[in-house]
């Protein structure tokens, strides 16, 4: 008979992969450190393989655990979801999101999928523009929700729900990074990555024109991949054939990018509720302990 894993066991494994500690573990699922340490050994019992290691302090994933980890994370995701399709009200009309297109690309996908799935009645309309437009249209009503990127130098009410690095990126084939004045391939002139690339570039002295300028981030990458010019991006964002340059090039640090979700203020909507609750669920990678810190 086969083995069938308990998803309660997951969700604390989990836990523990993206906390790095039982004790960190237990407060995000609200279990004792023993309990959490008893229901470890069961599902170690359960796959028959160790999948901790200890280093120091902290619990690391063995490469069976590492294999586990991806399954584990989408048998949690899709149990959440079998459970609402039958505890939610069944949902009808319409949802407007506002999303820029690099997200679009990246997560609209797996979030349009999982809430067609849970919400078959609800009309999606999806409208794909640059942060700072998404921002006006939220304030003004005309778009439910929106995933924008959140800054510290931005005075957004946003919810964030990922962190990720933001990094210096070049091709790979080509020495473009080596050029001076270092050529750039930005967004437009109100894009917040645009304005923060080009302070930190003067900041060290280091000469650089901006010579490609798009909102689209198709064209900013195509440009970055044909070496003609030097750009930034999140890490989910990095693409095959692209360089990642750091100190050692000669490029600053940057701080971590940040994406929120932003609300409209205006008339409430279960159906707005339903849907920044899939959008939460696909896109966090901040556990409950690290938002406390």
């Amino acid at each position: 008979m086969s083995i069938l894993l308990d998803p309660d066991q997951l969700r604390t494994f989990v836990a523990i992969a993206e906390t790095g500690s039982f004790t960190r573990a237990a407060e995000v699922v609200h279990k004792t450190q023993s309990a959490v340490s008893m229901q470890m050994k069961r599902l170690e019992e359960r796959v028959g393989r160790p999948i901790f290691t200890r280093d120091g302090r902290a619990s690391r994933l063995t490469e069976d655990g590492e294999r586990l980890l991806d399954y584990a994370r989408r048998i949690v995701k899709l149990n959440l979801e079998a459970v609402s399709s039958f505890t939610d009200t069944a949902l009808s009309g319409r949802v407007c999101l506002g999303v820029p297109d690099d997200y679009a690309d990246r997560y609209l996908p797996d979030i349009m999928a999982r809430f067609s799935r849970t919400h078959p009645s609800v009309e999606l309309t999806v409208i794909c523009e640059p942060t700072s437009d998404l921002t006006q249209r939220v304030a003004a009503g005309s778009i439910d929700i929106a995933i924008i990127t959140n800054t510290e130098t931005s005075a957004r009410n946003a919810q964030v729900i990922r962190r990720e690095r933001l990094m210096w990126v070049s091709s790979a084939r080509h020495a473009v990074h080596l050029e001076t004045p270092v050529p750039l391939a930005l967004g437009r002139t109100t894009c917040e990555w645009r304005a923060l690339a080009v302070s930190r570039l003067a900041g060290t002295g280091r000469s650089h024109r901006v010579l490609y300028t798009s909102p689209n981030s198709g064209a900013v990458s195509a440009a970055v991949l044909a070496g003609l010019a030097v750009s930034v991006f999140p890490e989910s964002a990095l693409r095959p054939g692209m360089r990642v340059l750091g100190t050692g090039d000669g490029y600053p640090s940057l701080p971590p990018c940040e994406i929120g979700l932003l609300r409209s203020r205006h008339e409430p909507s279960p159906i707005a509720d339903a849907l920044a609750h899939h959008i939460i669920q696909g896109l966090d990678n901040l556990t409950e302990a690290e938002a406390a810190q």
